[in-house]
């Protein structure tokens, strides 16, 4: 056990059920991995899951209304990171993402504003309200051609524009661990009386270490959704919803994560979330000092290699004064290579890092990387760089999604659910797709930011990167066609451009 000021309340109690060695009466099926231990041979590492994977039985309390060892694991984690209130996600960050915009737009036709470049899960929350979205276009890092949060000036604008706004919708920090401060759009909201909801999926680590970066709770965001599974170590699908403040109906945003999360949530990944949370507050800031340690070691080793660089904050670009030191966004100098083909390298070295796009790779670190791993990577860069001749240098230059809109602050647009007619729609080559208005959603993933959405018309600057994902071969979600040999599009080409 654990030492009781630093207890996993939830995960103790799926300890002492395992060590009780009850008789099962109650679901699921495999009877704590019983079915499995007589019938398949090769089902060890499963079934040592299965011995605590229970249901809400006696003790065992629920998440849709917790009142035991949930509660007091949620309450736990809310005061460890800095909330008035905490929801456990069985879902990841999807699920926050869509409780939040169901809890703000609770009546058709709501307008909440949001940040272009956001999740699917976004997306499909403003499906799912039926809401309507005004999107404001990301600052771009000048030097990275990468996109972060709305300016101050955009935000201003959007909520003169839009009085009854329900509220605003970020992310940050983006996929690249890259941001700025969101204070001034905190004060900016609060001001208007509407709440600044964040998507932190990918910085749930953040505020824990005095090295990074202030987290957004701390910064006063009323509603922030945390991937506890990606950054910090839950199992994957493992999440945490954070409240505080007056902004948010917090019963209704219970109710709203009732419908959209099963009935019976995985004990597992909800007991990994306290657990998570234990260690963290029994070790404190030593926990990410390894971590810290390896990621300054592989940035000083890229330093060394010509053919290689990181992308870091340089100046007073107010776009980009933010970076996760556990992301790494590493480069070709040369441009030589896009970043698929650097992951495709990496990959072929044992070294599989998180994302890659036309420009850049994705090295994602935690307080898991060892020094094996570290080296490991510098020796595979190593070779690739002797390996390589290195020609004339290239300036910084990438496809960023905030290039192509000419209007800070958009018109709303509805969302719905009612699908488009196929009948309404027909496949054209992707290169002849200019103008024509999308009828499906393109999806890189990752990072999960859409390309396009139905409704929206596919200008030169959008066909330009539809032509880059095909021949990279990208994975895109949402596509008919997943070689990205033709796109659908609307037969009509004009009229309303409202996303259905």
């Amino acid at each position: 056990m654990l030492e009781s000021k630093h207890s996993a309340p939830l995960y103790e109690a799926l300890l002492e059920y395992k060590e009780s060695a009850k008789a099962s009466f109650h679901v699921p099926g495999h009877k704590d991995g019983q079915a499995y231990r007589t019938l398949h041979k090769a089902s060890e590492y499963l079934t040592q899951v299965m011995d605590i994977d229970i249901t809400e039985i006696t003790g065992s309390d629920d998440l849709h209304h917790p009142e035991g060892i949930i509660k007091e694991a949620q309450q736990r984690a809310a005061q460890f990171f800095g909330a008035d209130q905490t929801f456990f996600l069985v879902g990841g960050s999807t699920a926050g993402n869509l409780g939040l915009i169901l809890s703000v737009c609770a009546t058709p036709g709501d307008v909440l504003l949001v940040q272009r470049n956001v999740h699917k899960s976004v997306i499909h929350g403003l499906m799912l309200a039926h809401a309507k979205a005004v999107f404001l276009a990301p600052q771009i890092d000048e030097v990275s051609g990468l996109a972060t949060i709305p300016s101050q000036t955009a935000v201003t604008e959007a909520l003169r524009r839009y009085p009854n706004a329900k509220g605003l919708l970020v992310t940050s920090p983006n996929y690249y661990g890259m941001g700025s401060s969101l204070k001034p759009l905190v004060e900016l909201c609060h001001d208007s009386g509407v709440p600044l909801l964040v998507d932190e999926a990918h910085g749930a680590h953040f505020g824990l270490h005095s090295v990074l970066p202030e987290n957004a709770l701390a910064q006063g965001a009323d509603g922030v959704v945390q991937s506890t599974h990606k950054m910090l170590t839950a199992l994957t699908m493992g999440a945490m919803l954070h409240v505080q403040g007056s902004k948010l109906d917090r019963k209704l945003l219970s109710q709203r994560l009732a419908m959209i999360q099963s009935s019976s949530p995985s004990y597992p990944i909800m007991a990994s979330l306290d657990l998570s949370r234990s260690v963290l507050e029994a070790q404190g800031e030593v926990i990410f000092e390894d971590g810290l340690a390896a990621a300054q070691i592989i940035r000083d080793g890229i330093k060394k290699l010509p053919r290689f660089a990181v992308v870091e904050p340089r100046g007073t670009n107010d776009a980009y004064t933010i970076q996760d030191p556990f992301k790494i966004v590493l480069y070709d100098v040369t441009g030589q290579w896009s970043g698929y083909e650097l992951q495709e390298w990496l990959e072929a070295a044992g070294c599989i890092p998180e994302m890659s796009d036309d420009r850049y790779v994705v090295l994602a670190l935690s307080q898991g990387t060892t020094r094996k791993d570290v080296d490991r990577l510098l020796q595979a860069l190593e070779k690739l760089s002797e390996n390589s001749a290195i020609h004339e240098v290239n300036q910084l230059s990438t496809w960023n999604i905030g290039s192509k809109f000419g209007d800070e602050v958009s018109s709303p647009v509805q969302f719905g659910l009612s699908p488009i007619s196929e009948e309404m729609t027909e496949a054209v080559p992707i290169e002849q797709s200019a103008g024509r208005q999308a009828a499906e959603m393109i999806i890189p993933y990752p990072p999960g930011i859409p390309l396009l959405y139905p409704g929206e018309t596919i200008t030169d600057v959008i066909l330009a990167r539809l032509i880059e994902l095909k021949k990279n071969k990208a994975k895109c979600q949402g596509a008919g066609d997943p070689l990205l040999a033709t796109i659908r599009v609307s037969k009509v080409t004009e009229g309303s451009r409202d996303i259905i």
